[in-house]
C-alpha cells in the first residue's frame, strides 16, 4: 500500500513584492525599505571569503544533508524549515542569496525530509509497515538540531548561531534554542506555530469561509470528512488544503522564479525523495490511528511548555496566515520572557514566505548584536 501524496504541507508560497508598511496596532515596529532582491558587487576580500559546501553530515547516527554558503568571515544563520517535509535547500539559491554577502547561510534538510530521508534507506514505496516502524518525534529531531548546530559551529570556526524557524521549523526552533540557549545569539520565529490541533472550532472557522464564499466544491469536501478529530491523516491534509487557497485569495504571491526548483535538485531521484519524505513527515505530523502512527502535534504546546528564552526573540507574523493566526502568535509573544523580544505583524502576507517577510528576516538577522 502506497500512500499518495498530499502536498508540501508549510512551503506553499504566499508572497508579496510590496514594501513593508507600518505594523498594526500595539508592539509597532517600523521596517525598513531594505531589499535583499537588489544587485551586490562583492570584493576581492569577499570572494576570497565565500564558502560553498554541500554534504551528508553524520548527526545522530544517520547522515543528514547540509548546505552552507556565504561569507566566512560572517555570522551562521541556520533555518529551520517547515512541513516538517519541506525542504528549502533546492530554492536557496534564489531565495536567500542575497544574504550571502553579510551571513553563511545554511540549510539543513531534517531527518525524514529530502535528501536526508532519501539517504537513509527509505523503501521503494511508503508503506504503513515503514511508517509504523519508523516514527518521528519531536524530541529526536530537537536533539538533531542541537547537534546540527555543534557541528557547525565547530566546522566554521563560531561562537554561536542565529537560528531562524518557520511553520512546523518554529516549534522545532523553539525547543533547539530552549534546550541550548548557549549556542545561539537570537531565536527567529516566521509563522510561529504555538499549540496546533484539529479541532472543531479550526474546522468550523474554514466551514464559514467556504459558505462565505459559497465555494460547493469546498463544502462538498468539508462535508464529506465532517467534523475532527480525524482519525486519518489524509482527512486533515484535505481541510488544509482549503485552508491553503483561502490564504492564497488574500495575500500577495512570491515572484514566479523564488520556487523553481534548482537543477541541481530537479531529477527522478530527489523528486521522488522529496515527494516521500513529505508525505512521511505529513503522517507523522497529524498521526493516522490506521497505520498506527503517532501525531507530533500532540506533543506540542509552546504556551505551556516554553515561554522562558534566555536569549531574544523575533516573531514574524502575516496578518493573512489562517494556519496559524495572529491571535495565537501574540498571545504567546505577550507571555514570552526573553532579554529582548520584537513581534513584526506584516499586511497582505499569508502562513508562507513572502517579499514582506524576507525583508523583515534581513532586517532583523542585521539587528542582532554577534561577536
Amino acid at each position: 500500500m502506497k500512500i499518495t501524496s498530499l502536498f508540501i504541507l508549510f512551503l506553499v508560497p504566499f508572497l508579496s513584492l510590496a514594501q513593508l508598511k507600518e505594523n498594526s496596532k500595539g508592539n509597532n515596529t517600523q521596517l525598513a525599505s531594505a531589499n535583499p532582491q537588489t544587485e551586490i558587487i562583492l570584493k576581492d576580500s569577499d570572494l576570497k571569503n565565500q564558502i560553498s559546501e554541500e554534504k551528508y553530515v553524520l548527526i545522530n547516527g544517520i547522515e543528514q544533508w547540509v548546505t552552507i554558503k556565504g561569507n566566512r568571515s560572517k555570522p551562521i544563520i541556520l533555518f529551520i524549515h517547515g512541513g516538517p517535509g519541506s525542504t528549502i535547500s533546492p530554492y536557496i539559491d534564489v531565495l536567500y542569496k542575497d544574504l550571502e554577502k553579510d551571513f553563511i547561510i545554511v540549510q539543513w534538510d531534517q531527518r525524514g525530509a529530502g535528501r536526508t530521508y532519501g539517504r537513509n534507506t527509505p523503501p521503494e514505496e511508503l508503506t504503513p509497515e515503514y511508517l509504523k516502524a519508523n516514527p518521528l518525534t519531536l524530541e529526536q529531531m530537537t536533539s538533531d538540531g542541537v547537534e546540527v548546530s555543534k557541528y557547525l559551529l565547530k566546522h566554521l570556526g563560531k561562537q554561536k548561531i542565529i537560528l531562524a524557524g518557520t511553520s512546523w521549523g518554529s516549534a522545532l526552533g523553539v525547543k533547539i534554542v530552549t534546550k541550548q540557549p548557549d549556542l545561539f545569539y537570537a531565536y527567529v520565529g516566521h509563522s510561529q506555530i504555538v499549540n496546533p490541533s484539529i479541532d472543531i472550532e479550526f474546522y468550523s472557522k474554514i466551514y464559514k469561509m467556504a459558505e462565505d464564499r459559497n465555494d460547493k466544491e469546498a463544502l462538498d469536501i468539508l462535508n464529506s470528512i465532517g467534523k475532527p478529530p480525524y482519525s486519518r491523516a489524509k482527512n486533515a491534509g484535505l481541510l488544509f488544503r482549503i485552508l491553503k487557497k483561502y490564504e492564497r485569495a488574500n495575500s500577495t504571491p512570491a515572484p514566479d522564479n523564488w520556487f523553481q526548483l534548482s537543477p541541481d535538485y530537479n531529477n527522478d531521484i530527489d523528486n521522488k525523495n522529496r515527494e516521500d519524505g513529505d508525505d512521511y513527515s505529513f503522517v507523522n505530523y497529524v498521526g493516522d490511528d490506521k497505520l498506527g502512527v503517532q501525531s507530533i502535534i500532540a506533543t506540542i504546546n509552546l504556551m505551556r511548555d516554553n515561554l522562558e528564552f534566555k536569549i531574544p526573540v523575533y516573531l514574524i507574523q502575516g496578518n493573512e496566515d489562517i494556519m496559524t493566526p495572529k491571535e495565537n502568535s501574540k498571545k504567546y509573544f505577550d507571555k514570552i520572557q526573553a532579554p529582548k523580544k520584537e513581534y513584526y505583524l506584516l499586511p497582505k502576507a499569508a502562513h508562507g514566505f513572502n517579499q514582506s517577510v524576507v525583508e523583515a528576516q534581513y532586517k532583523i538577522f542585521k539587528s542582532i548584536k554577534t561577536l
